[in-house]
């Protein structure tokens, strides 16, 4: 009885892996799938708003000093 349990255990894993593939294959198309789009969205807009924080910080010490003499 063990030996079917198993299985049907390793078949249920190899049809979960396969499902998994399959989505990432969908979303993640070489030529910009869906979810590319969305992550390539989220890290340009990550990067400007630390841009936006570096500038804002930079400009902050640079009157800071200015004030200092």
């Amino acid at each position: 009885m063990e030996a079917v349990k198993k299985g049907q255990s390793t078949v249920e894993y190899i049809v979960l892996v396969a499902l998994v593939v399959s989505v990432l294959i969908v979303f993640l198309k070489p030529e910009g799938g869906v979810f590319e789009k969305k992550l390539n969205r989220v890290y340009s807009e990550g990067a400007n708003a630390m841009r936006d924080q570096a500038v804002t910080l930079f400009d902050s010490e640079d009157s800071s000093k200015k004030k200092k003499k």
